[in-house]
């Protein structure tokens, strides 16, 4: 089964619907397998003190103002929708509250996403469970007890679902990785296990794809240096193209693990041992 190969979008687009076309371009090109945004009712996940505060931004000088900036509604999720079924690539989002669940069910897409800062949101990992649709689980920020009790809730509701290891820190450090929490997840939910990576650069993710994961998830930018919270984290187009072309060889490099001569070898193995058979014969 190959690796189902995620670009997080997010909200790396800065409200601009022009930009997320140009991000689903580089993630089609790539060779991605679907592209995944955000999706927040402002109101709901934010206090009206914290919209309130002061916050400078391209969009104004208030929290609200930034927020607002980078939220897509109905019609550029239209837009969106249409683009990538032109251009024949998956689209899913996470959704941080009840609300934006249920807007996304409108656009009957095939994924969801427990975000890893929604995990410990119980309500809406039931939501998300009772629409049965294959969700990719972020474990990030997480206990094992949360972790634990989301498991117990998708498997009650009979979703199919898989784990991805993840830590929360943007940019994360790569001695903070902790890679063989994959095998770890597996081994204790008996399911298959992603990885989501928020590192700098793709030794990491190489080393994921090496350990048996079965989804890969990394945010792509435009630009590294352009406005956002996410972007320093964030892959190029061509870092991107990158980790997509050396994720398939490591694929096809980790075969099946048979002990046995490879057919390719066996003319070789004659030739290099000649001498060995013509003395054996004396």
């Amino acid at each position: 089964m190959s690796i189902f190969i995620i670009a997080e979008i997010g909200i790396n687009h800065n409200g601009d619907v022009g930009i997320a076309k140009q991000l689903i371009d580089v993630a089609k090109d790539a060779g991605a397998d679907a592209v995944k945004f955000q999706k927040r009712t402002i109101d709901l996940v934010y206090t009206k003190e914290m919209l309130d505060s002061p916050r400078e931004s391209p969009w104004g000088n208030t929290q609200r103002a930034q927020k607002e900036g980078l939220e897509f509604g109905l019609k550029e999720y239209q837009e969106i929708d249409a683009y990538c079924r032109e251009k024949e690539i998956e689209w899913f989002a996470s959704a941080w509250d009840l609300e934006s669940q249920k807007f996304l069910r409108q656009f009957n897409l095939k994924y969801n996403k427990v975000a890893s800062a929604m995990i410990v949101y119980k309500d809406l990992v039931k939501e998300i469970a009772s629409e049965k649709k294959h969700t990719f689980i972020s474990t990030g920020m997480t206990e094992l007890a949360q972790i634990d009790r989301t498991v117990e809730i998708f498997k009650k509701a009979g979703c199919p679902f898989e784990l991805m290891h993840c830590v929360s820190t943007y940019p994360m450090e790569d001695e903070d990785a902790n890679l063989n929490r994959i095998k770890a997840l597996r081994d204790r939910y008996n399911c298959n296990v992603g990885y989501s990576g928020h590192e700098v650069g793709l030794a990491v993710s190489y080393a994921s794809a090496a350990l048996g994961i079965t989804s890969l998830e990394r945010h792509i930018t435009l630009d590294r240096a352009m406005y956002g919270s996410d972007q320093a984290a964030s892959i190029e187009p061509a870092g991107f193209r990158m980790l997509v072309g050396a994720v398939r060889k490591i694929e096809k490099a980790m075969g099946n693990g048979d002990i046995a001569m490879h057919p390719k070898e066996i003319p070789i193995a004659k030739k290099l041992r000649a001498h060995i058979h013509f003395e054996s014969h004396q």
